[in-house]
């Protein structure tokens, strides 16, 4: 967790390390997490948003809307089957009391704060060994952007335009910014010199 006032910026994982991480979790009988860790890379969204997702909302479903709590713009979601059955075997191992009820609460039955999320994060960082400086709730957003981004191949930009609009992002240029492409695409300038 950063300091008070400080400015930090989220590291993404790769797709590899994502999906381990989600399975080891399920595994470890860190169903909530393995659940929260893969919805917020296979939609890309903000933390505040996940938070507010109940049971009813995604469970045997193809696709829900939401309606984004930063931006006030309504986004269509769409579930991929292999999301959905991730879905039910978390939600079958949780075993809520009522489908009606928010996803990620705590043993108390309160919504976890963001706050107690990135703490939590700071945890899973440790246990599994996870090899990024900043590992936040964040970091499943940029999850999502660089893997959309990087399997685009010859279609990059247009890869661009569609996750500038999921972002809610006024242009292209702010989300390569964010996803961390411009700074790189700069540096690989340097390669192609040689002597």
């Amino acid at each position: 967790m950063s300091k008070k006032y400080s400015n930090t910026t989220a590291d993404y994982l790769s797709w590899d390390q994502n999906l381990n991480l989600i399975r080891r979790l399920f595994d470890d009988g860190e169903h909530k997490m393995s659940l929260l860790i893969s919805l917020g890379s296979f939609w890309g969204l903000r933390i505040s948003d996940l938070l507010r997702i109940k049971w009813d909302d995604i469970l045997d479903k193809d696709e829900f809307k939401l309606v984004e709590k930063k931006t006030g713009k309504s986004r269509d979601i769409k579930i991929n089957q292999q999301l959905q059955r991730h879905i039910k075997e978390c939600y079958n191992k949780i075993a809520p009391h009522n489908s009606e009820d928010y996803i990620f609460t705590s043993q108390k039955g309160s919504v976890y704060s963001i706050q107690r999320i990135n703490v939590i994060f700071k945890e899973i960082k440790q246990r599994y060994k996870i090899d990024i400086n900043n590992f936040s709730t964040h970091t499943m957003r940029k999850t999502f952007g660089r893997e959309v981004f990087g399997k685009a191949g010859t279609q990059a930009e247009l890869a661009l335009v569609k996750l500038s609009q999921l972002f809610n992002h006024s242009s292209t240029l702010i989300t390569r910014r964010y996803l961390g492409i411009a700074k790189e695409e700069l540096m690989q300038t340097y390669d192609v010199l040689s002597f």
